[in-house]
């Protein structure tokens, strides 16, 4: 491998007969006068003489053409291999054109392809076109992991990408981008487990119900266990809102995530609610005032003057008119609005539980999922934020004034979807507090990794603050070039993005100090949603199959004028409430697929087991 053409300070063209060079190929340059300089391949090309065209446009222009000549390649008969390599720092003075190139030793290039050992980092994938440098790793950074290619599953025979996750108290936050099938999801899965290994506390909010981790994907073993690692609550059921905990400004939060609010609502909840209210007394005083002013003042006292009512009824139409005299001016629409998106929280089961859990799990250095519709998470992602980086930042202030707080650990939070917790253009219930989180949570150790398939629909302010961005493919130009301009990508880069393999992705971070291309791990685990669904549809019409002939067994051979002697027992027998003519259908679809055979005699069409 030979340096040709006009080079400059930080971009060469090197040739080869024998080595077909790949993308993000490193090599070293042996021009000692620069001190071995080193570059990456950003470029390829191949030249072939049965094939004589394409050198007037791409990589090979007249002065590579020539220099080729005069170092020995024949053009018309040798097969010839050009490679565009851009250095990784720029050199003084241009390279020497005829210069000798090599494949690196791992001590020449280590300090940019690992910056921390693996038992502190995230190990997640193998650095591309790393596999010439293999022979010379250490043994500390062999058979980390296992990775996904063209010929199935092979074990790591490259260079692992591991991610300094200490690094982020001065880099914070992450960003990970794709389409639908680009392996977004799959590099989140892989972070996860990442985060669990080094038990780092981790919130996850999981709008589609796959982060469960009990499922092994591949053997590990029994190294690697994550069983104990992580809990899943759900919204409703394991945990909710503490209403009694609630400022005012969180109640409105909480209903404008039920349906958007008025300023006569805002109004309405500002003049109602009272500080320390529960869920009860709250919606209670908002159904008296709206049954109050729908009835009216004059209503109400003219009942109270009448007497004959009972203890109760006093009782009641007294509220009514007190009720009356503090919030008569507030409007009846507005009042009824407020009242159904309160019942409507209260019928997801949002008011029913506290996070206790949520804060066990984090206090144990847990990963904790929250699980939930996305308008539901919006709301309860809002409140449970909002509290424990309320709590983290309490000990964190009280420990700067040498005060004695509760201890609170750092934490990071995760959310797949993430355009819709923080969007960009218009509020979201947690929206704010993810803001202040991606501006001032590294001072306080509370830190974002944030998924999503849309980040131009994500928050601009966000977006600018993510400092490490996980890159997979991308289709839509609006979002490859909100990508290019959030990121050191260039554009052969973002060319390459709506091609990308499923499971590779750029890695443009500050933390590497530049973009870096990597195949991602196979995971441990599995996503439960892993089974196609034509195979689970499949599956299913197999099982009823089965469950039918079950049933059908102590009744063959079956004529079809029995079927309606002996209904009620066959859908006892087949769980089923179908009528003779779904039975008979039934029986001519198992017929047609041959389980059972159909035969008309000249007495009846009868039914027997194949």
């Amino acid at each position: 491998m030979q340096i040709v053409g006009v080079t400059t300070q930080h971009e060469v063209y090197v040739a080869s007969k024998t080595h077909k060079f790949r993308m993000n190929e490193m090599l070293v340059i042996e021009d000692a006068s620069l001190y071995q300089p080193k570059g990456e391949v950003v470029e390829t090309f191949s030249y072939n003489r049965y094939i004589p065209m394409g050198f007037d446009k791409g990589i090979a222009d007249d002065q590579v053409l020539k220099t080729l000549e005069h170092i020995g390649y024949d053009i018309g008969a040798d097969d010839i291999h050009l490679a565009k390599v851009r250095l990784f720092e720029e050199a003084i003075q241009p390279i020497q054109t005829g210069a000798s190139v090599r494949h690196p030793h791992f001590d020449e290039i280590s300090d940019l392809l690992v910056k921390t050992a693996p038992e502190e980092g995230l190990v997640l994938g193998e650095v591309k076109s790393t596999d010439f440098i293999d022979s010379t790793l250490p043994e500390s950074l062999k058979g980390l992991l296992h990775i996904h290619d063209h010929n199935g599953l092979r074990e790591q025979n490259g260079v692992p990408f591991v991610f300094d996750i200490r690094a982020m108290q001065q880099y914070p936050h992450i960003g990970v981008f794709g389409g639908s099938g680009s392996g977004k999801s799959f590099g989140l899965r892989v972070m996860l487990e990442e985060l669990m290994k080094l038990q780092i506390p981790t919130l996850v909010f999981d709008p589609h119900f796959e982060m469960n981790f009990a499922t092994e994907a591949l053997d590990t073993k029994g190294t690697i266990s994550y069983r104990e690692r992580y809990t899943v609550v759900q919204i409703g059921q394991d945990v909710g809102v503490d209403f009694s905990a609630l400022s005012t400004r969180d109640v409105e939060r909480l209903l404008s995530a039920a349906g958007s609010l008025t300023e006569s609502m805002v109004n309405v909840i500002q003049s109602v609610h009272k500080r320390k209210d529960s869920y009860q007394s709250f919606s209670d005083r908002i159904a008296n005032l709206a049954e109050a002013l729908e009835l009216g003042k004059h209503k109400i006292e003219g009942m109270l003057n009448d007497g004959g009512m009972t203890r109760d009824e006093l009782t009641r139409f007294s509220t009514f008119r007190k009720l009356l005299d503090q919030y008569g001016s507030l409007p009846l629409a507005s009042v009824k609005g407020i009242s159904w998106r309160v019942n409507r929280l209260y019928q997801a089961g949002l008011f029913q539980q506290n996070i206790r859990a949520i804060e066990q799990g984090i206090h144990t250095g847990k990963l904790v999922v929250v699980q939930g519709a996305v308008w539901l998470l919006q709301v309860f992602s809002s409140y449970v934020i909002g509290a424990l980086y309320g709590k983290r930042r309490s000990f964190r202030d009280a420990k700067l004034q040498q005060k004695q707080g509760e201890f609170f650990p750092p934490f990071v939070v995760v959310t797949d979807e993430a355009h819709n917790f923080a969007p960009k253009g218009y509020d979201a219930p947690a929206k704010s507090v993810l803001k202040e989180i991606a501006q001032e949570g590294r001072k306080y150790g509370v830190f974002l990794i944030f998924a999503t398939q849309r980040p131009t629909l994500l928050d601009e302010t966000i977006t600018a603050q993510l400092n490490s961005k996980f890159v997979f493919r991308t289709v839509r130009g609006t979002d490859i070039q909100t990508i290019k301009e959030e990121t050191d990508l260039t554009h052969d880069e973002g060319k390459r993005l709506p091609y990308l393999r499923s499971g590779d992705v750029f890695v443009s971070s500050a933390i590497m100090g530049r973009t870096m291309a990597i195949r991602i791990r196979m995971a441990h685990s599995a996503s439960p949603h892993t089974l196609n669904p034509f195979d689970e549809l499949k599956k299913m019409k197999e099982q009823d199959s089965e469950q039918l002939l079950k049933a059908l067994d102590s009744y063959f051979p079956l004529a079809e004028m029995n079927i309606m002697t002996h209904l009620t027992k066959l859908n006892q027998d087949a769980k089923k409430n179908w009528d003779v003519q779904t039975w008979k259908q039934q029986l001519d679809r198992l017929s047609s697929e041959g389980v059972i055979k159909k035969e008309k005699t000249p007495f009846a069409t009868m039914y027997t087991r194949s």
